[in-house]
């Protein structure tokens, strides 16, 4: 298999798994076990692909929200996407410069896909019996941050599922109101976490020598295949359960623990 095609291929993972409430990070790592490793830089400029796949997504409720805020509802819903977002920078930050966090090997990330996996299936449920609500309170928007850092401290949780199913729990029972908030605070945070884990790799490492058209290809392929994901997932959810992803990521954790090396 050729370079250009292994890079394409990661981007297309990428760009379908970053959104789904199913990892990216467990099925990057079978994907680079089978195709080769990559840099950082590489996972960071892919990783900006789906960032901004789901922009494109939302950017005509991002331009109604700007341009809004004089009007009471949209400007109580950014700043709640803005509280969100501070919640996760405040406690996601310190943590992230102490060091806090699981290595992206095998066993961590599979225990944390079949972990995520169960707590779908009971977050699920438990929603399910509250009165459906679209409504975004504070507590949802502050469990919402927490719940990002969390998935930030265990590759493999995987920060949609994490903060969607915190937001039904808290209150947002209707799972196409929870995503929505969901998908809007991850971008501002995937931004800063992305243009964080860049500048850290050029102090680090310089402008090292990188295959830039092999990163291009990659970066295009995140963005088509992650708009693709994200406006299907968008239209799935009005009409079905998070059930089958549950599921899948349990089968996944299981099959990871079993075929591949633990410190792969």
């Amino acid at each position: 298999m050729t370079d250009l095609l292994a890079a394409l291929l990661l981007g297309i993972i990428e760009g379908l798994t970053e959104f789904l409430p199913i990892s990216s990070t467990g099925h990057l790592l079978i994907a680079q076990h089978w195709l080769g490793s990559r840099s950082d830089l590489f996972n960071i400029i892919i990783q900006a692909g789906a960032i901004l796949a789901i922009t494109l997504v939302f950017r005509q409720r991002i331009w109604a929200l700007a341009t809004g805020l004089r009007e009471r509802e949209h400007r109580d819903y950014a700043l709640k996407i803005a509280a969100a977002f501070a919640v996760t920078a405040a406690v996601g930050l310190p943590v992230r410069l102490a060091g806090w966090q699981l290595p992206d090997t095998v066993s961590p990330i599979a225990i944390a896909l079949i972990l995520g996996g169960i707590w779908m299936l009971v977050a699920e449920r438990l929603a399910a019996r509250r009165p459906e609500s679209a409504l975004i309170t504070w507590k949802v928007a502050v469990l919402v941050g927490l719940a990002q850092v969390v998935a930030g401290v265990f590759p493999g949780t995987s920060r949609s599922a994490a903060a969607i199913f915190m937001a039904m729990l808290a209150g947002t029972g209707k799972r196409s109101a929870a995503t929505e908030f969901v998908f809007l605070v991850g971008i501002p945070t995937m931004f800063a976490a992305s243009g964080y884990a860049l500048l850290e790799h050029f102090l680090d490492a310089g402008a090292s020598q990188e295959a830039w058209g092999e990163m291009a290809l990659a970066f295009a392929a995140a963005t088509a295949t992650g708009f693709i994901a994200v406006r299907w997932l968008l239209g799935y959810i009005k009409r079905h359960r998070y059930t089958p992803f549950a599921i899948y990521r349990i089968v996944l954790g299981v099959g990871l623990l079993l075929w591949l090396p633990a410190g792969g």
